[in-house]
């Protein structure tokens, strides 16, 4: 009998209207425009989209989240929390309604026994979550090359290949609130 290849989704939440509420779509984007996977990784920007997001965890059986998460730290500080401490630090704060759907998407993902074994969060620790229509801030910004680097080393640390892109990919949102168009419009 042939053993089913795991299958990892590598997902970003929050909601880029917010300023540093966007950190982890705003990661989720830059990674998927680097690097290149093999086809059992999904790159998916998750958004605010709390409870449609099961049907992804059921179809996964590894799962590596990128979010802003408040751990009362310095603005910028990556935090990567691994297993079952990962429910607990999604609705540690909760600091908008995707924490409180993410939270929700994981205990129904357990109800359902389709929680993915391996379960890791980049957190980077927000400045300001009140700037409707704002950028990611400075320190939040700059924590994205470090949270691309810890995602690396997470999904090696799985087994996973991940190799820099020659040619950049197409953005993950083909419109003008793709990380680059959105902040260049606002700069």
């Amino acid at each position: 009998m042939a053993t089913t290849p795991s299958r990892t989704l590598v997902l970003g939440i929050g909601n880029i209207l917010w300023a540093d509420e966007g950190f982890g779509v705003r990661a989720v984007e830059e990674f998927h425009r680097r690097y290149r996977l093999s086809d059992d990784v999904t790159v998916l920007d998750g958004g605010t989209q709390g409870l449609y997001l099961v049907n992804f965890l059921q179809e996964h059986d590894r799962l590596l989240v990128f979010d802003a998460i408040d751990y009362g730290l310095e603005p910028g500080t990556l935090k990567i929390v691994r297993g079952d401490e990962v429910p607990k630090f999604t609705g540690a704060k909760k600091m908008s309604l995707h924490q409180t759907g993410f939270q929700e998407v994981l205990s129904a993902a357990d109800l359902l026994s389709a929680t993915p074994r391996d379960l890791a969060l980049v957190g980077c620790q927000p400045l300001d979550l009140e700037d409707w229509g704002g950028p990611l801030t400075e320190p939040v910004r700059d924590a994205l090359e470090a949270a691309l680097a810890a995602a690396v080393d997470i999904l090696a640390g799985w087994g996973i290949t991940v190799e820099a892109r020659v040619e950049a990919a197409e953005p993950l949102l083909s419109n003008d609130v793709d990380f680059s168009a959105y902040e260049r419009r606002i700069a």
